[in-house]
C-alpha cells in the first residue's frame, strides 16, 4: 500500500513539471520559426524609433561629432528601416533650403529656416495614413544654446524638444553642443496640390554663451543647414505596420552657405587692465558698504566721526 501511494504521489508532482517542460519547448519552437507571428512581431519592433530620433542617438552616442551624427544616419537609421526604398530616392522627396538666416542683434536672435520640399506620389499610394511627419534637426554650434521654455510657440505645430548641454550658465568653452528636434505634421494631400512644393518656416530662439578672449573682439559661430526627415507609415495590418523615415534629398539650388554669429567676446590684451579696474571697483564698493553700515546704526565710532 505505501508503495502504490508513493507512486501515485510522484505521478501528482511529476505530471505538472512534464507538461510546463512541452510547454516551454513548444514556445521556443514558436519563437524559432520563421513564419510565426512571433518572430514578425520581433522584425516590426526591431524597426521602429522612439519618439524622437535624439533620444536614440544618444542612447549610443555620447556627444554631436558630425562623423558620429552621419553613421547614425547611414547605419541605424537606414538599417531600421521596414521597407526598401528605390535605389534613386530623388524620386521620393527632394527639399531645397531656400533661406537660412539670422534675425535680431545682440545675444538674443532667432535662426530663420525656410524649407520646400516634393514628394513622388508614388510613395503616397503605398502610405496606410496620408498624414506624415516632417523631422527638423538642427545642431546647433558650440556657443549657441536654445531654451526650451522659449520654443513652446512650435508645440502649437508638433512636438518639440531640446537634447544635448541646455545649462544656460556654462561659458561657451566649458558647455557641449545642444540639437533642436522639431516634428511638424504634413497633409499629403495638400502637398501634392502645390505645384512648385511644399513651403515650411521655422524660427528657432537662440542665445549667445561667453566666448572665450580672442584677439579679433569677436567669436565666430557658423550655422550648417538643417537635417531634414519624413516620418511616414506603409499599408498593413496594425500590428504589422511599417514606420519609415526617409532623409530627404538635396537637391541643386539646396546650398545657400552657412548662417554667421559674430558674437563679442572682448580683447586677450585688455584683459589685465579689466582685471585692476574689476578689483578697485569691488574694493571700493564693499568699503563703502561697511561705512554705510557702521554710519546708520547705533556703534559709537560712528557717533564720534558725527561730534
Amino acid at each position: 500500500m505505501e508503495s502504490q501511494q508513493r507512486v501515485r504521489f510522484r505521478i501528482y508532482v511529476e505530471a505538472p513539471i512534464i507538461f510546463i517542460l512541452f510547454a516551454a519547448i513548444a514556445i521556443e519552437v514558436g519563437r524559432c520559426e520563421p513564419n510565426s507571428d512571433y518572430n514578425n512581431f520581433n522584425t516590426n519592433a526591431s524597426c521602429s524609433f522612439k519618439k524622437y530620433l535624439m533620444t536614440t542617438y544618444f542612447e549610443k552616442y555620447e556627444s554631436l561629432l558630425g562623423s558620429n551624427f552621419q553613421d547614425f544616419i547611414t547605419y541605424e537609421l537606414h538599417s531600421r528601416l521596414c521597407d526598401k526604398l528605390p535605389e534613386d530616392k530623388r524620386l521620393i522627396i527632394r527639399q531645397s533650403v531656400l533661406q537660412h538666416h539670422l534675425i535680431g542683434e545682440g545675444s538674443h536672435r532667432r535662426l530663420s529656416s525656410a524649407i520646400r520640399f516634393d514628394i513622388d506620389p508614388k510613395l503616397v499610394s503605398k502610405l496606410s495614413n496620408k498624414y506624415c511627419e516632417v523631422i527638423f534637426v538642427e545642431r546647433l554650434p558650440f556657443g549657441v544654446f536654445a531654451d526650451p521654455f522659449e520654443l513652446q510657440h512650435l508645440h502649437q505645430r508638433g512636438d518639440v524638444a531640446v537634447f544635448g548641454d541646455t545649462n544656460l550658465e556654462l561659458p561657451s568653452f566649458l558647455s557641449n553642443q545642444s540639437v533642436v528636434e522639431v516634428h511638424m505634421k504634413v497633409d499629403l494631400n495638400s502637398l501634392l496640390n502645390h505645384k512648385r512644393g511644399l513651403e515650411i518656416l521655422v524660427e528657432l530662439p537662440l542665445h549667445a554663451r561667453y566666448p572665450r578672449l580672442d584677439e579679433s573682439g569677436y567669436s565666430i559661430v557658423e550655422f550648417g543647414d538643417p537635417d531634414l526627415f519624413m516620418h511616414c507609415w506603409l499599408e498593413g495590418k496594425l500590428h504589422n505596420q511599417s514606420r519609415l523615415y526617409i532623409p530627404m534629398t538635396d537637391s541643386d539650388e539646396s546650398r545657400i552657405g552657412t548662417a554667421v554669429w559674430r558674437i563679442p567676446c572682448g580683447f586677450k590684451e585688455h584683459a589685465g587692465v579689466v582685471s585692476v579696474v574689476t578689483l578697485i571697483s569691488a574694493f571700493l564698493s564693499t568699503l563703502l558698504i561697511v561705512l554705510t553700515s557702521i554710519c546708520f546704526s547705533d556703534i559709537k565710532p560712528c557717533k564720534s566721526w558725527k561730534q
